[in-house]
């Protein structure tokens, strides 16, 4: 039953684009209070957010759920041949993460033939403030963060760790404006990465791409270059994605050597 009236609810607002509580209950017939219960959990869960003043609409998690063109593997087979390209011409690895529930993931890995470049600890989460691919997706979703009491979650990798909640919203911000992410020995020292998002906004903006190496090779002028470039192959990638570009990949934009 329980499950049959959150159904109900995002039946009728997926229906009519948006509904007020009241249009809730007149089509699913369930009691204000109630109604008004379930809407609540709902926008808690993002699977429904307000629009306008007591409107709601179908909520962004929702939408990527359904998504199935943005499944794992439909990404990467899309992804990988640009990441790959990247890899072998700048001896370094590429890679590609999303946005998990709360948590971002490094969800694949190109790396060179060379065998000098490697991707540090490999797949899977990364701590929302101390990798340049989480807070590339953190910058354009503030969702990710809003619902977390960062205060004394911020836990110290390195003595480079951003650990206070003010200087991480100022790197975010810095981030928004530049359009992609830098971490620096921030979870591992002497390894740093740069990462941009595939897009500000939509589906996009829960995703990125980026570069890992060591710091003697990734000099800030090296990060600088892979920064911007990365921001045009993510550009790149997201038009494909959303089907705005034909149905090869997108070539890779022109990058920097890493050890230039």
């Amino acid at each position: 039953m329980y499950l049959e009236r959150l159904a109900l609810i995002l039946e009728t607002v997926g229906q009519k684009e948006e509904a007020t509580v009241a249009e809730i209950c007149h089509h699913t017939e369930l009691p204000k209070p109630s109604a008004y219960r379930l809407v609540q959990e709902l926008v808690g869960a993002g699977l429904l957010e307000p629009v306008a003043r007591g409107r709601f609409a179908l909520g962004s998690r929702l939408k990527r759920i359904v998504r199935s063109d943005h499944s794992d593997a439909a990404l990467i087979e899309v992804v990988s041949p640009t990441l790959r390209q990247a890899a072998a011409a700048h001896g370094a690895a590429f890679f590609l993460s999303r946005q998990r529930g709360r948590a971002v993931e490094i969800i694949h890995v190109e790396t060179p033939d060379t065998g000098v470049s490697f991707l540090h600890p490999g797949l899977g989460k990364r701590p929302l403030h101390a990798c340049s691919c989480s807070k590339a997706v953190a910058a354009f979703s503030p969702d990710l963060l809003a619902s977390k009491t960062l205060a004394g979650q911020l836990r110290a990798y390195t003595e480079f760790t951003l650990t206070r909640v003010e200087d991480l919203k100022a790197e975010l911000d810095v981030i928004r404006q530049r359009g992609y992410a830098e971490c620096l020995e921030e979870i591992e020292r002497g390894m740093c990465s740069v990462a941009a998002p595939l897009s500000d906004t939509g589906p996009g903006a829960t995703m990125s791409i980026g570069a890992t190496g060591s710091t003697r090779v990734f000099t800030p002028d090296v990060r600088a270059r892979l920064g911007t470039a990365l921001s045009s192959m993510a550009q790149e990638l997201s038009h494909h994605l959303s089907g705005a570009v034909g149905n090869g990949a997108p070539a890779m934009a022109a990058a920097p050597e890493a050890g230039a």
